[in-house]
Parts: structure tokens; C-alpha cells; sequence
């Protein structure tokens, strides 16, 4: 316990058994301890004891914050009795009750389960899980227990440390100003701490680029799978060489450019993003047919495979297992696609130079262009990509055979009368 020295009587925080910081049951701290530097802060309640008109006694105080706390001592001292303790405020008759604090890592912690709840897709709420521990960062690091200590100034300087790109930026503050209107809509907050003059940065709402790769471009990263493998401690580290090793349940060896084939033609003929490929489990597929994904009305939608990609699945999934390109101890998402994701590298860079940066996502986009280069419908292409015809017509429409030959029609509309060309003299020529 630590006296404090503008009133008579000791305040101390006693930490509770769900203390947040972790604290024994029971434990005191007091004030002074808490400023140090590296101290987890909690929301346990503080406590006043000392002596008054001759009689020992300790009391709640009910605040959270040292400030509360010694108004509270404060006014207790005032009466000078442990009995004749100072009547709490009475709101007026009309006024609401004032709702209970609540701490950053209970708001944050309801509002994971919120959005679990949601059945959001699971790499948004990775993302929305990211966002959460940032927040709780910056909080810590300006001493923060309660949601509500969060100010204007902290959400601009918070939004303004992010380090991401402008479209990535632009989302994160929906994200921002959506958390604290769940905080303010529960009684949390009284209002939102997001002004209204914080923009998104310049470029924001620029649409992402969906170049797919050209024919030729698969060609050559396909060719670069060929190049044989180095020996094992080469590997990871010779530019045109691509190959690993991989130890699993069903065994050990090396993966070469073919197991990096097998997963490019899965994406290029499925739309799959890297997750959804790299997780991809065997009872998906039936036949040549692979189902892609659910729709809401309970429909299934199914893409067609080659016989030789099919065979190659069969193929690695008795190697490797239902789930035939988990090919390390690891399942969880992040370490699988991260590999992949470096064993793609190694292609591209092989496969080098390209005018568009070369990404995974890419094969998404070829699946797309490939399906409208063959004189399917935009809604069919949509349906296929999970995506709605707008924003399939917006970002592909590039790749759509009717509407050049709808612009080539104008084209030759607009200029089918050849223009009168008049000379220096006014003559034709």
C-alpha cells in the first residue's frame, strides 16, 4: 500500500481473480508501483483504508482510476467518519443511468466474438484479429485500461502510424470507424472518438489492379518448374532452380517444380485464391469435376479439370494425403501459404522479367480471363468467381470479346464516310 500524500488514508488496488494483467487473487498494488515502466495496467478496483475518529477501516471505492479513487478518499476524509460516509449524486429523475466502464480487452474481446459470429470469411477476420492487437498496441503504450479513454487525438495519431498501402489504409479506416460505433451503439463510448475530417489517403479508392497472366506468361513459369533442383543446400538460394524439402505424417523427401505445376493448375483451372488451394481437400473433388464453392441458396458450383490435373491430384493425395499440398508438420494457414507462396517465388523469378509484378492472385485472374475469352457471360464468370456481375464487368471487361466487337461496331459507324479533305486553294485532293 502506498499513502498518498494529499489525504490521510491509503489507496491501493485490489486485483481480482479475473484480473486482466494476470495478477494473483488478493494482491495489492498501489500507485506508484503502476507508473513504473513495463507495468501491465488492469481495471481492478481500488480500495481506501486508514484511520478515522480513532476507528481502522478499508472501504471500495468503486474506481478504476487513481483520480476517482482519491476524490473519493477525499470526500470520505471531509466527513471524518467511516459511518457517515458522503451520499453518492442523484441523478435527476429523467436521466438515464450511467452504464458500467468496461476495459479495451473486454470491448475488443466482443468484438472478435462479434464478428466470429458474423461467419465472416476466415482471412477478413485474421485481418479484423490484426487490426484488434494494434489497437490493444497503442492503447498500452499510452497507459489505457478503459475503452473509453480513447480521445480524437489518439484515433488520429493511432490511423496515422499505420504503415500501409493506400488502398489497404483506406479500408483499415471502415474498420476504425466501424469498431467505435459497436463500442458507442453498447454504451461503451458516449461517442466515437473518429472525427469526421479523417480521410482515407490519396489513391484509396483506386481499383486494384486484375491483371491475369498472358498464355505465354504460363508458358514460361510452367518451363522455369522444369529446371531440375540443386542439391539440398543449394536450394531456397539458386535463382531458375526450384525445389525443397518437406517432412510430414505420411513421410519425408523433396517437393520439385512439379508439385509447384500441380498447384498452378488447380488455380488456373478452379479460380482458387492460394488458401482456398493450398488447403484444398480431396473430397471436393468428384469425378473432373471440382466443387468450388457454395452458393446461398444451398447450390453447389462445380469447375471442370483436365484428366491430367485430376490424375496429378490423385496422385499427390496418395503421397501426401487428403489434403495433398500440406506437405510439412504444420496445418495452420499462414505457415502453408507462406510456403507456397515462396516456392511460386522462386518460379516467377525463374520465369522472369514480367511488365506486371507476378503474385498468386494472378492465376485467379487468368481463371477469369480465360473464361471470358471463351464467350461466356459475364453473370456465369461472376458466379464462377463468387463475385457480382458489376464488379466482374468493371475489372475484366478487358477480356470480353462482345464488348470490343460492340466498340469496333462504333468505331466503324462513326467514321464509315470518309472526310472531304480541301486543299490551300480550296480544291479537293
Amino acid at each position: 500500500m502506498v499513502q498518498n500524500p494529499s489525504v490521510a488514508l491509503n489507496l491501493y488496488r485490489r486485483h481480482r481473480k479475473e484480473c486482466v494483467a494476470g495478477r494473483a487473487e488478493d494482491s495489492n498494488s498501489g500507485e506508484f508501483a503502476e507508473r513504473t515502466r513495463g507495468w501491465k495496467r488492469c481495471a481492478c478496483v481500488i480500495f481506501v483504508s486508514g484511520t478515522l475518529a480513532g476507528r481502522f477501516s478499508r472501504k471500495r471505492t468503486g474506481a478504476t482510476t487513481w483520480d476517482e479513487a482519491r476524490a473519493y478518499a477525499a470526500a470520505i476524509e471531509a466527513v471524518g467518519s467511516w459511518s457517515h460516509q458522503p451520499a453518492p449524486a442523484v441523478p435527476a429523475p429523467d436521466a438515464p443511468a450511467t452504464p458500467p466502464r468496461i476495459t479495451i480487452e473486454e470491448a475488443t474481446s466482443i468484438s472478435i466474438a462479434n464478428r466470429e459470429s458474423a461467419q465472416i470469411a476466415p482471412a477478413t477476420l485474421r485481418k479484423y484479429r490484426t487490426f484488434i492487437k494494434q489497437l490493444t498496441a497503442y492503447g498500452d503504450s499510452r497507459g489505457y485500461v478503459m475503452i473509453d479513454q480513447f480521445t480524437p487525438a489518439d484515433a488520429d495519431r493511432f490511423y496515422a502510424g499505420l504503415k500501409l498501402g493506400p488502398r489497404t489504409k483506406g479500408t483499415r479506416l471502415g474498420v476504425l470507424r466501424a469498431f467505435f460505433r459497436f463500442a458507442v451503439n453498447r454504451k461503451w463510448m458516449s461517442e466515437t472518438p473518429i472525427s469526421s475530417d479523417i480521410k482515407p489517403p490519396v489513391g484509396s479508392s483506386k481499383s486494384a489492379d486484375k491483371m491475369p497472366f498472358s498464355d505465354e506468361e504460363l508458358d514460361r513459369i510452367r518451363k522455369a518448374c522444369d529446371n531440375p533442383p540443386r542439391p539440398m543446400h543449394q536450394r531456397d538460394r539458386s535463382p531458375g532452380h526450384v525445389g525443397c524439402e518437406y517432412k510430414n505424417d505420411q513421410g519425408s523427401g523433396a517437393w520439385t517444380g512439379e508439385d509447384v505445376k500441380d498447384l498452378i493448375d488447380l488455380m488456373v483451372h478452379t479460380g482458387f485464391r492460394i488458401s482456398d488451394a493450398t488447403l484444398f481437400e480431396m473430397s471436393r473433388l468428384q469425378g473432373n469435376n471440382v466443387m468450388i464453392r457454395a452458393q446461398k441458396n444451398g447450390h453447389h458450383v462445380f469447375a471442370w479439370l483436365p484428366d491430367h490435373v485430376r490424375d496429378r491430384l490423385t496422385e499427390r493425395a496418395k503421397l501426401h494425403g487428403p489434403r495433398p499440398f500440406i506437405v510439412g508438420q504444420s496445418e495452420r494457414l499462414e505457415t502453408v501459404t507462406n510456403v507456397w507462396r515462396r516456392r511460386l517465388a522462386q518460379a516467377f523469378e525463374a520465369a522472369g522479367p514480367f511488365e506486371q509484378t507476378p503474385t498468386p492472385h494472378r492465376f485467379r485472374h487468368t481463371f477469369a480471363r480465360r473464361l471470358l475469352q471463351g464467350g461466356n457471360s459475364i453473370d456465369d464468370v461472376a458466379m464462377a468467381l463468387g463475385d457480382d456481375p458489376k464488379t466482374v464487368a468493371l475489372h475484366y471487361s478487358a477480356w470480353v470479346p462482345e464488348r470490343q466487337e460492340r466498340l469496333t461496331r462504333m468505331f466503324k459507324k462513326a467514321y464509315r464516310e470518309k472526310p472531304k479533305l480541301v486543299g490551300i486553294s480550296g480544291g479537293r485532293k
